[in-house]
């Protein structure tokens, strides 16, 4: 089996998104994954009219890359508040839209906000949850689109065995996993060997970052979900290859388990320039960090 490199716009903050197709291409890398929010300059805009996409897609084809994932920010699928859940579900549906019409499979989806202080509302919270995804898998799987719900923080799958769970629960195509071992490790939740057993047969998207600890004994603690404030952070974000994750290990297990989909590189320039040289360094250098320690699986 062999992944395919993908550029997450996360990275390129200072460009439009055909400029990231670019930097990606010179870069090596032959996908892209790009954020889907009004107001970023490398995202797309939750109402373009179509003019936007018509862009990307003219550049991606000029430059063989491929779109293969929009990453929105919808955090209410689980809210108790019908009003906010129906709102998010109309916008899942407009980026559902936009994903077939840039033939992007994958869109990256937050299982839902979960705060310490809705531990009482939780089965509450997980219902709506489940209820949301399974009313809109069949709406993306009808138009080629997953679902793929991600280990992060701050929701209702910050561990991998909480995104296996909601799978059992859900079970439809339309609704897969996105794995994200650095979410995992900075969290304190499972290691690779458990984490990719876990997820087996539902991984079907990843993210590719790296970190150091600064404080590894420091409980986890996170406000938002997007992002980890400054003051809550123990961990500095790192070019993948420089810091503590084992990618030639976790590489080896995923494709052992026969996953054959994208390695998207999420580097966090957005959130944190200060720990990271400027974009086009970075990803040219986990992208060849990736392909030589694993040249048999990175392509």
């Amino acid at each position: 089996m062999t992944m395919t490199l993908a550029g997450h716009t996360l990275g390129t903050p200072g460009l439009t998104p055909p400029e990231a197709v670019r930097l990606f291409r010179a870069a090596g890398i032959d996908a892209i994954e790009i954020i889907w929010q009004d107001g970023y300059l490398s995202g797309l805009p939750e109402s373009d009219g179509g003019a936007a996409l018509a862009e990307v897609n003219r550049e991606a084809s000029e430059h063989g890359v491929t779109v293969c994932c929009l990453t929105p920010y919808m955090v209410n699928l689980n809210s108790l508040d019908d009003g906010e859940r129906e709102r998010d579900l109309l916008r899942f549906r407009r980026c559902i839209e936009d994903a077939e019409r840039l033939g992007a499979h994958r869109i990256r989806t937050y299982a839902g906000t979960f705060r310490p202080d809705q531990v009482a509302e939780r089965q509450a919270r997980w219902r709506q949850l489940v209820a949301s995804l399974a009313e809109l898998a069949p709406f993306a799987a009808a138009r080629g689109v997953a679902l793929v719900v991600e280990n992060h923080f701050s929701t209702m799958t910050v561990t991998a065995r909480e995104a296996r769970e909601l799978m059992n629960c859900v079970d439809h195509q339309g609704v897969g996993i996105l794995y994200d071992q650095a979410n995992l490790t900075f969290t304190h939740s499972e290691d690779p060997p458990v984490a990719v057993e876990v997820q087996r047969g539902w991984i079907r998207h990843v993210h590719v970052k790296d970190l150091i600890f600064t404080d590894p004994g420091k409980p986890f603690a996170a406000s938002e979900v997007a992002v980890v404030a400054e003051e809550e952070r123990s961990v500095r974000s790192r070019v993948v290859g420089d810091g503590i994750l084992d990618w030639l290990d976790i590489l080896t297990r995923l494709d052992d388990q026969g996953y054959d989909g994208y390695l998207s590189l999420e580097y966090e320039y957005r959130w944190h320039p200060d720990d990271l040289p400027d974009p086009a360094e970075g990803f040219r250098r986990s992208a060849d960090y990736l392909r030589a320690v694993a040249p048999e699986i990175v392509r």
